[in-house]
């Protein structure tokens, strides 16, 4: 892909930088309050949750670790194969931790349904699920997020972590993805 093809791939901007940083301020506000100075596990769901945990952990000061874990159902599309697929998991027993999911979107609901399922089932001292995206008019599964930064419509977005075919990670912002 050129860089023409990728920039007319972004047919526009839908929530700012700047809008972002101070939703997630708000959220880390949110999450001191909960924990009131309990350590917590921040757990990011891969890959595009990498940006959002990064800032994220910067915006709370209750003392944090982070693990990572790898769920997939897109792969090079812009459509959900509805299959979950637990790719890399944490690599430590979370019995006696805090843990605060952290995920971009939730879209259908089918991943972190799963993950929630999964992550539960190891006993955590608590579990609280953040995510930067709400797009509710697609949930396939019923499940609403503890915090959520931004609803958004049914729209394939871009940016921010969130990709299409592996680009548009870097993008500062968040975009709608024009397709055709």
């Amino acid at each position: 892909m050129d860089i023409k093809e990728y920039n007319d791939k972004i047919k526009s901007i839908l929530i700012t930088k700047e809008e972002i940083d101070e939703a997630i301020k708000k959220a880390g506000k949110k999450i001191d309050k909960l924990y009131d100075g309990r350590p917590i596990l921040l757990v990011s769901i891969l890959k595009g949750a990498f940006v959002f945990m990064a800032d994220l952990c910067r915006a709370v000061s209750v003392p944090c670790e982070i693990g990572f874990m790898c769920a997939k159902s897109y792969y090079n599309g812009t459509q959900s194969s509805g299959i979950v697929n637990i790719t890399m998991d944490l690599d430590k027993d979370v019995s006696n931790y805090h843990l605060v999911i952290v995920e971009d979107i939730i879209d259908t609901g089918r991943t972190l349904n799963d993950v929630v399922k999964l992550l539960k089932a190891r006993n955590p001292l608590s579990l609280t699920v953040v995510t930067l995206l709400d797009k509710p008019d697609r949930r396939v599964v019923e499940f609403k997020a503890d915090i959520s930064l931004f609803t958004i419509p049914d729209l394939f977005v871009i940016g921010y972590g969130l990709d299409c075919g592996e680009f548009y990670r870097n993008l500062p912002y968040i975009a709608e993805y024009k397709e055709k």
